[in-house]
């Protein structure tokens, strides 16, 4: 029997959001493919030190120790690189003991017309064009930011902590595009008129459930650190907070935390939280936040 990755969380991410390949990236761009081939194969058994979603990726792959009897996450490295290139990365995986064991291997092909037939929950990459690609194709995605400047790496890999912004991360972005097109007058008043009216599901809207799903199944009964701890980190405010508090029961998922900015900055937030990862779709709200915490951006579907 084939087997089944419809259950899990399965997170696809490229190879250059796992490692640091920064130095082989400037190989590419400025030297060409035929470089950075022989970069590669002239450092194979050279690892690579840590990239932008290490941590993530090592902290929800630890989820599979909760349960004796399944599994919960699969990781899928998902590549531009050929298949000759790719040992130093296989390399690494193993250096760091990282229990992944399924790869895409393109060749420079894109990457999103396998996303659904490995069933992936969330990409991860620094290459902007397959992200778009994967949120015009329906799944959740990130942009990543390098690690940030100003703080220490998570090593926190006892429990995941992820932050999300709400409007066009978890919710749609049709309350986003009324802000944005008429003003925060005319944004206040809609959410008002519709405030018992469940917000549209986002494009991180099924992961989130998807990590509710895993909170409740792993809940301890002995009073230890619950697995994943969640914050939803939103510029919204009063009146604008009740339509996505209705949403929420609505759907069921609890959000361990939630901070309604209002405006504020959410950088100092996010470093009090210290998460693993934070989505948002602004750029100007990434920026800040990437000095401070690792940081995904969240593209908006351009189909």
């Amino acid at each position: 029997m084939p087997v089944s990755l419809d259950n899990l969380l399965v997170i696809g991410i490229s190879s250059r959001a796992l490692f640091d390949l920064e130095a082989e990236q400037v190989i590419f761009e400025t030297q060409g493919l035929a470089a950075f081939r022989q970069h590669q194969l002239d450092n194979e058994s050279q690892i690579l030190k840590t990239g932008a979603a290490f941590a993530l990726v090592k902290a929800l792959l630890k989820l599979n120790q909760l349960q004796a009897d399944r599994r919960l996450v699969e990781v899928v490295i998902m590549s531009r690189n050929s298949t000759e290139t790719s040992l130093r990365i296989f390399n690494s995986i193993e250096h760091y003991g990282l229990d992944i064991t399924r790869a895409v291997l393109s060749g420079g092909a894109p990457l999103a017309p396998y996303l659904q037939a490995f069933n992936v929950s969330l990409f991860l990459s620094l290459h902007e064009d397959d992200v778009q690609a994967a949120i015009n194709a329906g799944t959740a995605a990130a942009l990543l930011y390098q690690k940030p400047t100003q703080s220490h790496e998570v090593e926190n890999v006892d429990q995941i902590r992820i932050a999300f912004d709400g409007d066009a991360v978890i919710f749609s972005d049709a309350s986003e595009q009324i802000y944005q097109t008429d003003g925060i007058e005319a944004f206040d008043r809609h959410e008002r008129e519709n405030a018992t009216k469940a917000l549209p599901e986002g494009p991180f809207a099924r992961l989130l459930m998807a990590l509710s799903y895993i909170q409740n199944q792993c809940k301890n009964a002995d009073g230890r650190m619950a697995p994943i701890r969640t914050a939803l980190v939103t510029a919204r405010a009063s009146p604008a907070h009740e339509r996505v508090i209705r949403t929420l029961r609505a759907w069921d998922v609890t959000i361990d935390e939630t901070f309604f900015m209002g405006g504020v900055a959410k950088s100092d937030v996010l470093a009090a939280f210290k998460p693993h990862m934070f989505f948002d779709d602004h750029p100007d709200h990434c920026e800040r936040a990437s000095d401070r915490v690792q940081t995904g951006r969240v593209p908006w579907r351009t189909n």
